[in-house]
């Protein structure tokens, strides 16, 4: 999926990740209920692919957001970063794994526990951080590279094949994804067959390549805009992949998962990092700036906490 570009405080930035969002999506007619790309916009049905009926789970609500019968991830998340490309001295490789090992039991992840499956079971405010390796190679990777970085990390025996995860491969500066990163998205996340198993991943570009289309803001609470940055963008392939993790749970007629629907929007800020930078919430010892995510109660709404 995914993702839309992550919001930037700056007007002209968030301009333009509206305009690289209505360029993908408009092109569709308003009457046509569309299915999750994991990249941020919706698109038709493919021919022969039904879909999904909505589910029976109680109760169902009209909060803006429809269950289509497809899994949720239960219990606890499992996160495995890998470190693509050359990350060699940077920060990142401390603020991210501190981001993910924190989230889970926040009051922002709480969200997630908003949305159940079919038996009316409920996603957990739960996310253990299993581990990092490393890989390194082509400065072009296309989505179908993306997979292959994951399935090389899993068969190797680097990170463990687990159905109840979510791999990110984070790209350094230099590293392109030539499907669309700067220019429609910044991350996404989907899923595949490896190794027999459905896994979970998600592709997460450094905003460092392109601050003025993925960076939330030219410096970052935690003294690295580009790490910083990463950060937004992981909570929200993270929270679309927990709550529609096979592209067939949880999404509007338009095709937009519970982040996509919040992309852009902070809520109140305060000065963090004595840098000139902002921050929205402090999880563990740091502060950071993540985007909201869509509550599916109470009619449905944008919040950092649930």
């Amino acid at each position: 999926m995914r993702k839309t570009i992550i919001s930037n405080v700056f007007v002209a930035t968030v301009g333009l990740a509206a305009t690289l969002a209505c360029n993908a999506a408009t092109v569709l007619p308003d009457d046509d209920e569309l299915m999750p790309t994991g990249k941020g916009w919706g698109q038709r049905v493919p021919p022969g692919q039904e879909k999904q009926p909505p589910s029976n789970a109680k109760p169902q609500g009209n909060n803006g957001i429809v269950y289509h019968g497809g899994p949720v991830i239960l219990g606890t998340t499992n996160a495995y970063y890998i470190w693509y490309g050359n990350w060699s001295g940077n920060s990142a490789m401390t603020i991210l794994p501190d981001f993910v090992g924190n989230i889970g039991g926040s009051p922002y992840f709480n969200i997630n526990t908003t949305y159940y499956n079919g038996s009316n079971v409920h996603v957990s405010n739960s996310v253990h951080y299993g581990g990092s390796t490393t890989d390194s190679g082509s400065t072009a990777l296309s989505d179908a590279g993306i997979q292959n970085v994951v399935a090389n990390a899993i068969s190797s025996g680097r990170l463990p094949k687990d159905t109840n995860a979510v791999y990110f491969v984070l790209t350094s500066a230099e590293v392109n994804e030539t499907s669309g990163f700067c220019t429609q998205y910044c991350g996404w996340h989907t899923h595949g067959t490896i190794g027999g198993a459905d896994i979970k991943y998600s592709f997460v570009g450094n905003p460092d390549r392109c601050p003025s289309a993925c960076a939330a803001q030219p410096t970052g609470p935690n003294g690295n805009a580009g790490a910083d940055g990463m950060a937004s963008i992981i909570a929200h392939e993270l929270e679309e992949a927990v709550t529609d993790p096979d592209l067939n749970a949880w999404y509007d007629r338009r095709g937009y998962e519970n982040a996509d629907k919040c992309a852009w929007t902070f809520g109140t800020t305060y000065a963090a990092g004595g840098n000139g930078a902002v921050a929205n919430m402090q999880l563990g010892s740091r502060n950071y700036l993540i985007q909201q995510n869509w509550v599916n109660a109470g009619g449905g709404y944008c919040a950092k906490s649930y």
